[in-house]
């Protein structure tokens, strides 16, 4: 017969055994290649259960560059880039810091919009019993910030999808923590972003605002999914980054294209298009 001690041995081998682990407490089962739909899955279910049970009815979602930031900050960064200069004039890379600065400080009104936008719709549309058009971002800092600061100050919830990176984009502290998530994959945090949205505000942005865009005005132009008001704040930005024009003279696109989104410079032009998308679509229903 075997020791008694061996057998104790055995069994707490049996116990820290991998195989002994229940299924869903198995990481590396769940990080496997086969067990991809599986993970696929849950990304798609776990926000939603939640977004039920707090009672989230609609949202609007709001887009733009992590890399801008508010006044108070990009004033803070010039002035140290200033003070250097005055030192070491001659310094190139530091030229081009400065100037990286100045456009940043010029670049804060969007901050400052989304922020403020935020606000306005969040405390017009979520009272006790009454949870539309809250405010969803990617979770991250810059634009991202500014909107969920902006539902954060006026006491109203909003959402943060936030996604794992090569280099980790952190949360922003503005989000509620109970409407925080982290995905991994970019196609089931943008499935996220639309599956309850009444609007989508895009600021400006880079390649990854750029592509949040652009899907949603091919999916709605292919009728893959409701039309929703398209909102693109700052006229010069988006009139120099897309020459629309072009695309409908070369026949890319139908003027109808064009209709599917309405471009603002500021917050409460932005509350004005979604109002007058909903307002001309009840009028429109109700002559039907």
């Amino acid at each position: 017969m075997k020791p008694a001690e061996d057998l104790d041995e055995r069994l707490r081998a049996i116990r820290e055994s991998p195989t002994y682990r229940l299924a869903y407490e198995d990481i590396e089962l769940l990080g496997q290649d086969e067990l991809r739909p599986l993970r696929l899955q849950l990304e798609l279910l776990k926000p939603e259960r939640i977004l039920h049970e707090q009672g989230i009815r609609s949202t609007v979602v709001v887009f733009g560059s992590a890399r801008v930031s508010d006044a108070e900050t990009a004033e803070a960064r010039l002035g140290v880039l200033e003070r250097q200069a005055l030192v070491t004039p001659e310094d190139v890379g530091l030229r081009q810091e400065l100037a990286r600065a100045n456009r940043r400080v010029e670049q804060a009104r969007h901050y400052e919009q989304a922020r403020r936008f935020s606000g306005l719709i969040s405390a017009r549309f979520q009272q006790q019993n009454r949870r539309d058009f809250v405010v969803v971002t990617g979770g991250g800092p810059g634009i991202m910030e500014a909107a969920n600061r902006g539902a954060f100050e006026v006491g109203a919830r909003s959402i943060g999808l936030n996604i794992t990176l090569p280099h980790e984009q952190a949360p922003n502290p503005y989000m509620c923590p109970d409407l925080a998530f982290r995905f991994h994959y970019f196609a089931l945090r943008k499935m996220h972003f639309l599956l309850h949205a009444k609007g989508l505000v895009a600021f400006p942005g880079g390649y990854g605002t750029l592509d949040e865009l652009f899907e949603v005005l091919t999916l709605i132009q292919t009728r893959k999914m409701q039309r929703v008001p398209v909102v693109l704040v700052g006229r010069a930005f988006w009139r120099r980054v897309v020459d629309f024009d072009l695309l409908l003279d070369e026949g890319y696109v139908s003027s109808s294209d064009l209709d599917l989104f309405t471009c603002v410079d500021d917050a409460e032009e932005i509350v004005s298009a979604l109002e007058r998308f909903y307002v001309n679509r009840a009028a429109g229903d109700g002559a039907t």
